[in-house]
C-alpha cells in the first residue's frame, strides 16, 4: 500500500437506536460524537437506522407474503370464465 494515502482505519462503534444494539468494529468511518465503551476507552459513534437487531428479516418478524392466496383471490375475481382455463 502507498503510504499517506489511505483514511485512517480506526475502531468504532456502529450504534443502532431502534434495536438498542450497538457492536464495536473497525472502520474508515468517521463521526464527531463520542461513547465510552464497556472497556472504559471512548470510541467515536456511528449512528444507524438499521441492523441485524432490528431488521424485519433477522428478527424473524418479517411478513410472509401468501402468493397462493394472491392466486386463488385472482382466480375467484376474473377466473368465472371457462375459456381462460388455468
Amino acid at each position: 500500500m502507498k503510504p499517506d494515502i489511505h483514511p485512517a482505519y480506526r475502531p468504532v462503534v456502529f450504534r443502532d437506536r431502534a434495536g438498542d444494539f450497538a457492536f464495536l468494529t473497525r472502520s474508515t468511518a468517521t463521526s464527531q460524537k463520542t461513547v465510552v465503551w464497556e472497556d472504559g476507552i471512548t470510541y467515536p459513534v456511528i449512528d444507524v437506522e438499521i441492523s441485524s437487531a432490528s431488521h424485519p428479516f433477522y428478527t424473524g418478524s418479517a411478513r410472509v407474503v401468501d402468493t397462493a392466496g394472491r392466486v386463488e383471490r385472482f382466480r375467484r375475481r376474473y377466473g368465472g370464465h371457462e375459456a381462460a382455463r388455468w
